[in-house]
Order: structure tokens, then C-alpha cells, then sequence
């Protein structure tokens, strides 16, 4: 499945998503995180977003697709981070 993210949180919290998400998803920008994960792994970055945040006080905000192919991404301005993992 390809997944997107988007979250909101405390500054403390918002640095421990943004190491926590990396492990697991493309960076695209400041709070944006997206990728092609498994059911399974998508599930370990559901309950390791829910052990970070706060949820009184912190948002994150989940797309899920069966596939990329479906989809059409498009940029206005600067690319902040490239999402070709291509080495």
C-alpha cells in the first residue's frame, strides 16, 4: 500500500516523529512523510506514531492507496526533498 503522512505536534514530540518516521518513509517536507509499506509495517508506524503523540494535543493525518499507480503527485514551487530512493 502507499501510505501518506501528515502530522502537527509539540515541538518535542514533532522531533521524535520526524526520526521515527524517517526510519520508515520518504521525508518530502517539514511534517510530510509518504511510501510504499506493507500491512504490517504500516501497522508498526500506526503504533509508533500513537507511543509518540499526545492525543489531546497532537494531529496526524493518514492517506493509504493500494499503489502509487493511482495517483498523481505534483509540486509547485521547490522540491524539498527528492522521493527517488534510486541509488
Amino acid at each position: 500500500m502507499y501510505v501518506i503522512i501528515v502530522y502537527d505536534a509539540a515541538p518535542k514530540r514533532g522531533a521524535k516523529l520526524l526520526k521515527f518516521l524517517r526510519r520508515h518513509l520518504i521525508w518530502i517536507q517539514n511534517s510530510v512523510f509518504e511510501g510504499e509499506v506493507t500491512e504490517a509495517q504500516f501497522n508498526v508506524i500506526l503504533k509508533g506514531i500513537k507511543d509518540i503523540i499526545n492525543k489531546q494535543k497532537d494531529s496526524v493525518i493518514y492517506y493509504t492507496m493500494d499503489s502509487q499507480n493511482y495517483s498523481e503527485r505534483g509540486v509547485l514551487g521547490v522540491e524539498r526533498n527528492e522521493t527517488d530512493t534510486f541509488i
